[in-house]
């Protein structure tokens, strides 16, 4: 029954705004929703805090496989502690963005990711969903936008925080991720084959959602025709 649980894979770059598209959707549709990004924002956050290089993969596999992380109502635990503010963090984002490209860690993540895949069913957002993780998902979408646009929106959300932060070092930042994700040995940062493009440069997190589940309403309506 699990293997069966439909899945809407959603990827794409940093501050596209697939993350509140895929929540809003998992909401509309009553689907369950994972964030395969805050696992690997996790294990960033334990290697900082354990004082683990960053290069040693032997090590960040370990704490990707002994990771003692769960989801609840939009917090994030580790190890007993909600850390959904200190993920977000800009230092834990670039770890997190390193810790990707190994493929030790990755490997070790996968399956904690696939057993996210329950009925009714799965929105899953990150960066290689629809490549690697749930390659037979029904419905993929490649969320993206303009650097200069993502790099506006990641400004306004730092400066409502209270962040001293420039929107040049902002764009650069976003680019140095993007060429990172982008070329990575294992799983870079692409759109699937079969995945529906979704540029939301010009368009409102409401649009984009509904996007989304329309796509996803008339794609499940015509297999039960």
């Amino acid at each position: 029954m699990t293997s069966r649980a439909p899945v809407i894979a959603i990827d794409g770059p940093a501050a596209s705004g697939k993350g509140t598209v895929a929540i809003n959707a998992a909401q509309l549709l009553g689907f369950h929703y994972l964030d395969s990004g805050a696992l690997y924002r996790l294990v960033a956050l334990d290697a900082l805090r354990a004082a683990v290089p960053l290069g040693d993969e032997p090590a960040l596999a370990a704490l990707a496989a002994d990771l003692n992380a769960s989801f609840d109502a939009g917090s994030v635990w580790l190890d007993g502690h909600d850390v959904a503010a200190a993920i977000r963090e800009e230092a834990v984002s670039e770890a997190a963005s390193r810790v990707a490209t190994l493929p030790r860690v990755r490997q070790a993540l996968l399956s904690r990711q696939r057993a996210f895949r329950r009925p009714p069913g799965l929105v899953a957002e990150g960066r290689d969903m629809g490549t690697v993780v749930f390659p037979d998902a029904p419905l993929k979408v490649f969320v993206t936008a303009s650097p200069e646009e993502r790099a506006r929106r990641r400004y306004n959300q730092l400066i409502e925080k209270g962040n001293s932060i420039t929107l040049p070092s902002l764009l650069r930042d976003i680019r140095e991720r993007d060429e990172r994700d982008s070329t990575r040995a294992t799983a870079p940062l692409k759109p699937a084959a079969d995945a529906l493009i979704l540029d939301t440069t010009d368009l409102t997190i409401d649009a984009a959602t509904a996007f989304v589940v329309q796509k996803y309403r008339a794609m499940a309506a015509a297999e039960r025709r």
